[in-house]
């Protein structure tokens, strides 16, 4: 199965309903998504993303008053970027796409790609772009996506909006294992991620470093980054 169609089903699998419940919500989800413009997000090269992802960072640490204070990505495990298109009519869908990095010791891993996607109802017209910046505190966080497949937020892997600006104290031991921070239309604000799942791109991953990688391998540091992720990880190891 594809990276798309694991971003799809993933809900069902859980969901315990009947099979033809199952294959009706499936069939009703890929309906969704093809009323919005999502594709090009899945569709972007990997190149792309990481550039995207690079100038995500930037703006999240350019505005002093609503800016990610420097001692949170000084202490973070690791970091993940994600911007995320919703949209639709009557009914809604969503998908996004981005990348999670991991410290190392002499700095910061290679780019992993990552995705997420789902479909909703609700009166809504247009789309709206959403960029998000998830700061994993803890090395069970990074683990959680270096082990592949699904990552959900919530329960063990615990998320809460993060401390912004100048008056956020430096030395206060994080509240959760995942800090998570928005931008929506330009707009900064806290964000919940409870119960998002994201799931690795194993086919961008491997045409990105030209083979089979998994996260594991790129997280842990055994895989060299790209020429291309240089403005990214230069972008993180400013704090």
């Amino acid at each position: 199965m594809n990276d798309r169609s694991s971003i799809l089903t993933h809900p069902s699998r859980k969901s315990g309903l009947h099979p033809g419940a199952v294959a009706w919500r499936i069939l009703l989800v890929w309906s969704l998504v093809s009323l919005v413009p999502i594709g090009p997000l899945f569709a972007a090269p990997m190149q792309t993303t990481v550039r995207d992802c690079a100038e995500i960072v930037r703006d999240f640490t350019r505005i002093p008053e609503h800016a990610i204070p420097p001692y949170v990505l000084r202490d973070a495990k690791g970091v993940a970027i994600l911007r995320v298109l919703k949209g639709g009519f009557i009914v809604s869908g969503r998908g996004g796409q981005g990348v999670v990095v991991a410290r190392l010791p002499g700095g910061w891993s290679g780019p992993s790609a990552i995705a997420t996607g789902g479909a909703g109802f609700g009166f809504q017209v247009g789309g709206q772009v959403t960029e998000f910046v998830i700061i994993l505190n803890t090395q069970a966080a990074v683990d959680a996506f270096a082990h592949g497949g699904n990552v959900e937020f919530g329960g063990a892997l615990s998320a809460a909006a993060g401390p912004v600006g100048r008056a956020a104290e430096a030395g206060v031991l994080p509240v959760a294992a995942v800090y998570t921070y928005s931008r929506s239309q330009g707009l900064f604000a806290g964000a919940s991620l409870e119960g998002t799942v994201l799931v690795e791109q194993s086919d961008k991953n491997a045409a990105y470093y030209r083979r089979r990688v998994t996260p594991e391998q790129i997280l842990r540091g055994r895989v060299a980054p790209p020429a291309s992720a240089a403005p990214l990880i230069a972008a993180l190891r400013r704090h």
